[in-house]
């Protein structure tokens, strides 16, 4: 079968941020969504806020936009919205990979959407622990011939967007020991996680043909890995990033993920071949980041050099700078600093936990208030 991939502007970008709903009283998740989303009104029209598969989650997207910070601003208007809706509800707003206490087995899956059906019939136990939140970055990429180089240099780059965003130490009461346990349990599923390293498009058409002719997929938006292509959009779609509790942060990583692709699009145009990983590097870069976080010890090329996962941000930040100012995302760029500084989600969260007697509904509280303010804790 032929996969088109549909015109776009070359490194604009969209935003997808999926926000949890809790009770302002108990901090527990709360099934508000189709009420929130029937006082909003529906639209199709960019930006909107849809509905996902659980009853307690909204997702706000983003129109597509040359800068960051526009993009930001799309969500930031929206969760206002979605906030201002939501303060009579008695409901409060949190993003993050996880909910530190609230449990798989009492959330309610969205009905009347038979893709969603579909994939809890399959899964069965996993599918209903799917209690996980990410934001996912789309970039347009203008020529198809880019789009899996461009992937496969991504790859090398997985610990920082997974330590940087990592948000969900905690997983039903419980201290898990990771930085994001969002990121391994998602991969259970069995279209999610790493993407294949496909050396020609054909590849990619061959494997979504077999996908398609043994029923595992319909279409191609049941393929759920960590970074994909969305011929739909003429993009490629980075969706390894857990929940992330400030549309500050949101800006700050959404501006790495378009500096890196319009980077490697660069050295494409230049006739240099974009480094990579070797599959198993890869793999055990994702588990180092999903474990330490920002404490991981990451592989760096494929020579199996090693070094601290934030030690590499600090060379990538200025090599980076010169694609940020012709993107206009220095600022958000440079931001990054302010997460490696101040702490990632999971590591706030943790603070908070400790500076109340190991309190979870402490936690939820701190994280809708970043949310409502802006402002890492």
């Amino acid at each position: 079968m032929g996969i088109d991939f549909a015109p776009s502007i070359r490194s604009r970008l969209g935003i997808e941020w999926e926000i949890a709903c809790v009770d302002r009283r108990s901090g527990e998740l709360a099934p508000a969504a189709p009420d929130l989303l029937a006082r909003l009104g529906r639209s199709d029209a960019f930006p909107h806020v849809t509905n996902e598969l659980l009853t307690n989650t909204v997702e706000i997207v983003s129109a597509p936009h040359h800068r960051a910070r526009d993009a930001v601003a799309d969500l930031a208007q929206q969760a206002e919205r979605v906030g201002a809706i939501a303060e009579p509800m008695g409901v409060d707003l949190i993003s993050a990979g996880t909910h530190p206490f609230s449990q798989w087995f009492q959330q309610q899956v969205t009905p009347g959407k038979p893709r969603y059906d579909t994939l809890i019939d399959r899964t069965r136990w996993w599918g209903r622990q799917m209690m996980i939140w990410g934001v996912h970055v789309h970039v347009a990429v203008e020529d198809r011939r880019k789009v899996l180089p461009i992937i496969d240099g991504l790859l090398t780059y997985i610990p920082h967007f997974q330590a940087l965003s990592a948000s969900s130490p905690f997983w039903a009461g419980e201290n898990t020991g990771y930085a994001s346990n969002r990121a391994l349990m998602f991969q259970q599923l069995p279209t999610a996680g790493l993407p294949p390293q496909f050396a020609e498009w054909s590849q990619y058409e061959e494997l979504v043909a077999d996908l398609q002719h043994t029923g595992v997929i319909e279409d191609l938006n049941e393929l759920r890995w960590d970074i994909r292509p969305s011929p739909r959009w003429g993009t490629i779609e980075v969706r390894t990033f857990d929940g992330i509790p400030t549309a500050r942060e949101i800006g700050a990583i959404a501006a790495l993920t378009q500096c890196l692709v319009e980077h490697l699009s660069r050295e494409l145009d230049a006739g240099r071949e974009v480094p990579r990983l070797q599959p198993w590097f890869v793999r055990e870069n994702k588990w180092r980041a999903a474990r330490y976080g920002m404490d991981a010890i990451i592989i760096q090329n494929a020579a199996g050099d090693e070094r601290l996962v934030t030690k590499d941000l600090e060379e990538l930040l200025p090599l980076l700078a010169p694609v940020a100012e012709s993107l206009g995302c220095l600022e958000e760029l440079d931001s990054l600093r302010g997460i490696v500084a101040g702490g990632a989600s999971y590591q706030r969260q943790l603070r908070v936990a400790a500076a109340h007697g190991g309190s979870l509904k402490a936690v939820v509280s701190s994280l809708v208030r970043e949310l409502r303010e802006n402002q890492p804790s």
